[in-house]
C-alpha cells in the first residue's frame, strides 16, 4: 500500500493517440468477425471469471489498492484501484451499456454524453459489489433478449469508438469486462507481491 496517492492523469484523460487508433481497430475488427452469440459468451466467460477472481480475495485484500502497470486499453487514471474497485466499475459500466442498448433498441438515445470520467468508482467498496456486478451482468442479457434486431438504425456515441448501435454496445460489455478482467489479475500479482 502507498503511503500517499500516485500521481495520474485525470479520469477521463483517454488513451495516447496512436494507442487509440490501434483500440478502434482492433475493437471494430473484432466487432464484424463476432455474432450476438459470440458477445453473450464472452460477456458469459469474463462475469465467471471476474466472480471466481474477486471472490478469491479476503475482504480486507479486495479492498487493498495496488497501483499496478498500466495495461494497453486502460486510463491511467485506472491504475490504483483494488479489486473491488474495478468490480464495481465494470457493475457501473453494465448498468450504462443495459441502459444504452434498451434505449437504442426503442430507437432512442440516452440524453447524455457517454463519459470514461463518469464511470469512475470510489475507493469505498467492499466484497457487496459482487453481487450487484453479478446482477449488471444478467441486466444486459435480459435486455438484449427483449430486442429483435441489436443492429439498431439508432447510434449512439461511445467517447473513442464513435457512434455504435445496440449490437455493438453489447459487443463492447465482453470487450470490456476482458480489459478489466486482466487488470483484476494484475491487482492479484501484486497483493501476493506483497
Amino acid at each position: 500500500m502507498l503511503d500517499q496517492e500516485p500521481k495520474l492523469a485525470a479520469p477521463g484523460g483517454g488513451l495516447p493517440w496512436m494507442e487509440l487508433q490501434v483500440a478502434r481497430v482492433i475493437f471494430h475488427w473484432q466487432f464484424r468477425r463476432s455474432r450476438q452469440e459470440t458477445a453473450a459468451a464472452l460477456i458469459s466467460m469474463e462475469r465467471a471469471e471476474i466472480l471466481r477472481l474477486a471472490r478469491s480475495c479476503e475482504e480486507t485484500r479486495g479492498a487493498q489498492r495496488v497501483l499496478i502497470k498500466r495495461i494497453p486499453g486502460m486510463e491511467d487514471s485506472s491504475r490504483y484501484w483494488s479489486v473491488f474497485m474495478t468490480v464495481d466499475h465494470l457493475r457501473i459500466v453494465n448498468a450504462f451499456l443495459a441502459d444504452t442498448i434498451s434505449l437504442l433498441g426503442r430507437g432512442e438515445v440516452p440524453d447524455r454524453v457517454a463519459s470514461t470520467a463518469a464511470v469512475k468508482p470510489g475507493p469505498e467498496v467492499d466484497s457487496t459489489v459482487l453481487l450487484s456486478f453479478d446482477q449488471s451482468c444478467a441486466d444486459i442479457a435480459r435486455v438484449v433478449r427483449e430486442i429483435k434486431d441489436l443492429r439498431t438504425a439508432t447510434r449512439y456515441a461511445h467517447p473513442w469508438f464513435g457512434p455504435l448501435h445496440a449490437a455493438q454496445w453489447h459487443f463492447m460489455a465482453g470487450f470490456h469486462m476482458r480489459l478489466h478482467r486482466r487488470q483484476i489479475e494484475a491487482i492479484l500479482r501484486g497483493l501476493a507481491e506483497k
